[in-house]
C-alpha cells in the first residue's frame, strides 16, 4: 500500500457543507467536480504536480446528494496524470448518475477509448495552467482530439485569460464541441469590460461549438466569500462576469462545484454557499434550468434527451 503526505498548506474540502437556501431545478448536474484517489487504493501519478488529501467516490456522492443534485460530470484531476482509474470507478458506481472527463496520451488505444466510453467518459481534458501540467505538444494533442471525435466525444480546455491570444487558432480548429472551464480564469480586477474578457465573448460569439463553464467563483474573486452589507453576495465580484456570460450563451453554459477545490490557497468554501450564487447569475427559472439540467443532458446523457 503506498502512502501519500498531502502538498503543505494543502486545504481540505470543508466538511459540513450549508444547506443551499437556492432550490435547485429537478435534475440539476453537477458539471465540474473531481475525486482524488483514496490514494491507498488509486495511487497518486509521479509526475503530479501536487499531492491532494483524499476525496472518494462515496464523500463526492454525498455531497451530491446533500445539495440537491442529480447528478455529476467528473472530470480528471491533473494529481492522477492519464491514470484514469479513479474517476472510471466512480463513474462506474454512480448507476448512470455520473458522466467522466479524462486525459488521454497519444498512445492510447482504440480499445481503450472504447472502454472509457462504455464506462461513462465523454470528454478529454486539454490543460494549458503551466503551474499544474508540463507542456504537451499541440499536434499530440490535435491527433487526440480527432480520434475522440469519432466517438462524440468533446475537448475540455483549462487556460488562464492572458494566454488566449496564443492559443486562439488551436483552439479554433479543435474538430469538437470545445467546454472552456472556468470562463478562462478572467483577472476580475481588470472588470467586466477589459480587453481580455471581450476576447473571451468574441471567441464564444464567433465559434458556436464553444461552450463555458460558469463555475469558481472562489478561484476567481478578490472579494472572497464574505457577504456584504448584509447582503447574501458572496463572490460578488465574479458574478458580473458569469452573468454575462449566462445572458448572452443561456445554450452553452454549465456549471459545477469544482469539489474538491483542489490547490486553494486562501479559503476553502463552503459548497452550500456556491450553490446559492447560482441565482446571482441566472437571475430566471428559464436561464436556471438550461444552465442546470438542459445543457450538461444535452452534452452529457444526449441519448436520454433524445429519448
Amino acid at each position: 500500500m503506498t502512502s501519500f503526505t498531502k502538498t503543505p498548506g494543502w486545504l481540505d474540502w470543508y466538511a459540513n457543507p450549508s444547506k443551499p437556501r437556492f432550490k435547485l431545478p429537478v435534475g440539476s448536474v453537477d458539471a465540474h467536480c473531481h475525486v482524488f484517489g483514496p490514494g491507498d487504493e488509486f495511487p497518486f501519478a509521479p509526475e503530479r504536480k501536487y499531492t491532494p488529501c483524499d476525496a472518494s467516490k462515496a464523500q463526492l456522492f454525498a455531497l451530491r446528494d446533500h445539495l440537491g443534485f442529480a447528478r455529476n460530470v467528473i472530470v480528471q484531476a491533473t494529481c492522477h496524470g492519464a491514470d484514469n482509474r479513479a474517476m472510471v470507478d466512480a463513474c462506474k458506481a454512480s448507476g448512470g448518475k455520473a458522466r467522466g472527463v479524462a486525459t488521454v496520451r497519444r498512445d492510447i488505444s482504440d480499445a481503450q477509448l472504447q472502454e472509457l466510453h462504455d464506462a461513462g467518459v465523454r470528454g478529454v481534458r486539454f490543460n494549458f495552467v503551466k503551474r499544474l501540467v508540463d507542456f504537451t505538444p499541440k499536434d499530440e494533442l490535435m491527433e487526440i482530439a480527432g480520434r475522440i471525435a469519432k466517438l462524440g466525444w468533446h475537448v475540455v480546455i483549462y487556460f488562464e485569460a492572458v494566454d488566449l491570444p496564443e492559443l486562439w487558432d488551436f483552439f479554433t480548429s479543435l474538430p469538437t464541441t470545445v467546454v472552456v472551464d472556468h470562463m478562462g480564469r478572467p483577472d476580475v480586477t481588470k472588470g467586466v469590460n477589459s480587453e481580455e474578457f471581450a476576447l473571451f465573448l468574441k471567441f464564444m460569439r464567433e465559434h458556436p461549438n464553444v461552450w463555458s463553464k460558469v463555475s469558481c467563483p472562489e478561484r476567481l474573486s478578490v472579494t472572497g466569500p464574505e457577504a456584504l452589507n448584509g447582503e447574501q453576495n458572496a463572490y460578488q465580484d465574479v458574478a458580473p462576469f458569469a452573468r454575462h456570460v449566462v445572458e448572452q450563451f443561456p445554450d452553452r453554459v454549465l456549471w459545477g462545484t469544482d469539489w474538491p477545490h483542489p490547490n486553494l490557497k486562501n479559503h476553502m468554501p463552503d459548497d452550500g454557499l456556491l450553490v446559492d450564487f447560482i441565482e446571482h447569475i441566472a437571475p430566471t427559472p428559464e436561464l436556471q434550468r438550461k444552465l442546470l439540467v438542459d445543457n450538461p443532458m444535452r452534452l452529457y446523457w444526449p441519448e436520454e434527451v433524445r429519448g
